[in-house]
């Protein structure tokens, strides 16, 4: 039988030939200057614009872009089509793909005063194209909020041990941002002590595990509610205990979204990657040694449930879906993704103490999601996996109970194993759904117009004020994100997140191109404009598919919806995946057109790179 050593090795080899050399090469291309004065220096404020430590600043950037989907997505695609192809996109795609997403994003942000890719296409295309892609993004940043507040819930329904540990780690942030910024402590004993006790918290987690409701739980959980929370709403569709977290987690990323990066953002995901690179490490690690050692509770390798390829239609339990596109869709974050602009052209450009650090951040954190992505799909490997139809309601347990399995190499008990796996979802899971949050901010000040370096609080009568605010920006986020959520069409949610994703990440790949072409009308347009054509192409098809073929034909046409809501549901999907076609193709249009007159030779000069 195959090793599964052998998905490990794949993804190190063309992911060490992809940053020793791919990255060298684009640092030079887009001139990289340590010297260089960064948007964190020349507008640091205490509050958004922080110059951080280069393995800080790579602790927060990889804490939130990691999140769920590079690990349901590897599962579930695995599951229906075979490892075989998922492997080869992600250890294809990503060096050449989504790494040098982003890396250019966090560059041409660097070259825009930390302003995100809305605010650069605008400088090229107009004012139209920059609103597009705005509410484009903030869109999709309700939805990624509305997934990850979902996927949290039902990671702490699993796993009650992990919300005890995910509460004790918040707290040592906490005070570890004092201990570095308001007391100046040395830098590696707090790094040392501090992380001890995340470490420690695992352990605490693991003795007093706590639940909101009562449930199938661990002995010794504690409850803090009578009764199993059946009037909560969505409880109906998904638990009550389950519905009961999703609150809880909006009202924590509203709060932390709008604390000063140094309080909780930063210390915390310095913390929590030091979990994060330990479960992704460690797990690939345990392959190694139990493959050559023999250490692990089982032989490492794949499971006979799973094919190494399925056919282009996929197991018939999955419904027969087509491999082109929908297998690069469904992916999604393991190989590229939309939401990595945001941040990179958000939170990251803001706190970059040099230009040159972009290469570690921008493309070899990517390569970092991409290797948690690879063992993802180890742990289906070794797994396997009997509902490849289950989506993320089966491919959650199954990360855990896989890479407790795995963990069994390092002499780890499988449950505690299974445990810690689940801990290290849910921290990426924490830490993007507030990034999100802040996010979205963002997006909304560049929308309604705020200076560089100038944040408002929300608490006056202006309604711009309000819509920019720091406290009151938030509820515009989360309210719509709790309400699609607790609707219980959470599977639609999900499909929609997918592939406004895909199309985020090839409008920042249009955006990047764009700059380039500005910049330098000499400049080769190869390295982002070929992925950008390939997304574009994917995502399109992958959304047709959704909207005609699924909803209008199968659901509307034969009937298939069945229920007068079910049908409701179609419709509205139909519509919203509508409206991401023609906006996409609108952008691609006016970066297009733009492109073509800068190559043609415009009437004025072209940019310099640090010109707006």
């Amino acid at each position: 039988m195959t090793q599964v050593i052998w998905i490990i090795a794949a993804v190190l080899v063309t992911f060490t030939a992809g940053y020793v050399g791919y990255s060298r090469y684009l640092i030079r291309f887009v001139e990289l200057d340590e010297e260089a004065e960064t948007p964190a220096h020349k507008y640091e404020d205490g509050q958004e614009y922080v110059p951080s430590k280069k393995p800080v600043l790579l602790g927060h950037h990889y804490s939130s872009i990691a999140g769920g989907a590079p690990i349901v997505g590897p599962i579930t695609a695995g599951a229906i089509w075979g490892w075989v192809p998922a492997l080869l996109w992600i250890a294809i795609g990503n060096p050449l793909m989504g790494a040098v997403h982003d890396f250019v994003s966090l560059s041409g942000s660097l070259r825009h005063e930390g302003k995100s890719i809305g605010y650069m296409i605008g400088e090229y295309v107009g004012e139209s194209g920059k609103n597009m892609l705005l509410w484009f993004a903030f869109l999709t940043i309700v939805l990624v909020v509305a997934v990850f507040a979902l996927v949290v819930g039902i990671v702490f329904n699993a796993y009650p041990q992990v919300v005890t540990a995910s509460l004790l780690y918040i707290g040592l942030a906490l005070v570890f941002g004092v201990y570095l910024y308001q007391f100046n402590g040395p830098f590696i004993p707090g790094t040392v002590l501090f992380v001890a006790g995340v470490f420690a918290a695992v352990w605490v987690g693991l003795q007093y595990p706590l639940a909101l409701f009562a449930g199938d739980y661990p002995a010794g959980t504690i409850v803090l509610f009578g009764g199993a929370g059946e009037w909560v709403p969505g409880a109906g569709a998904l638990g009550g205990n389950t519905a009961a977290w999703i609150p809880f987690v909006m009202v924590y990323a509203a709060i932390a979204s709008a604390l000063p990066v140094w309080v909780l953002l930063q210390p915390r995901d310095y913390l929590s990657s030091f979990l994060l690179y330990t479960g992704v490490g460690g797990a690939t690690v345990a392959i190694i040694v139990g493959t050559f050692l023999g250490t692990s509770a089982q032989p490492l390798v794949i499971d006979e449930t799973i094919g190494a390829f399925e056919g282009f239609w996929g197991v018939e339990a999955a419904g027969l879906a087509p491999l082109f596109p929908l297998l690069f869709i469904t992916i999604a974050c393991g190989t590229i993704s939309g939401f990595h602009s945001l941040v990179s052209s958000g939170t990251t450009a803001k706190q970059l103490d040099k230009e040159t650090d972009a290469r570690l951040i921008g493309y070899g954190g990517m390569l970092g999601e991409g290797l948690l992505a690879a063992v993802a799909l180890s742990t289906l490997a070794v797994w396997g996996f009997a509902d490849p139809a289950g989506g993320i309601g089966a491919a959650l347990p199954n990360f855990a109970s896989g890479g407790g399995l795995i963990l069994t190499s390092l002499g780890v008990p499988q449950t505690v194993g299974a445990v810690f796996m689940a801990l290290v979802l849910c921290s990426f899971l924490l830490t993007s759904t507030d990034t999100a949050v802040r996010l979205g901010r963002y997006m909304m000040e560049e929308i309604v117009g705020t200076p560089a370096g100038r944040t408002a609080t929300g608490l006056s009568a202006d309604p711009a004020s309000f819509a920019r605010g720091r406290y009151t920006n938030p509820i515009i986020q989360v309210v719509p994100a709790y309400l699609l959520v607790v609707s219980g069409q959470w599977v639609v949610l999900w499909q929609l997140f997918g592939g406004a994703n895909q199309l985020l990440a090839a409008l920042a790949l249009l955006t990047a191109t764009v700059w380039l072409a500005n910049w330098d009308d000499s400049k080769q347009l190869v390295s982002t404009g070929v992925p950008m054509a390939i997304m574009v192409t994917i995502t399109i098809l992958g959304l047709s598919i959704l909207v005609f073929y699924e909803n209008l034909y199968l659901n509307l046409l034969q009937g298939g919806a069945g229920s007068l809501e079910a049908m409701l549901s179609s419709a509205v999907q139909m519509v919203i995946g509508l409206v991401l076609i023609v906006l996409a193709l609108a952008l691609v249009r006016l970066g297009y057109r733009n492109i073509s007159n800068v190559r043609r030779g415009p009437e004025t000069p072209a940019a310099e790179p640090g010109d707006d």
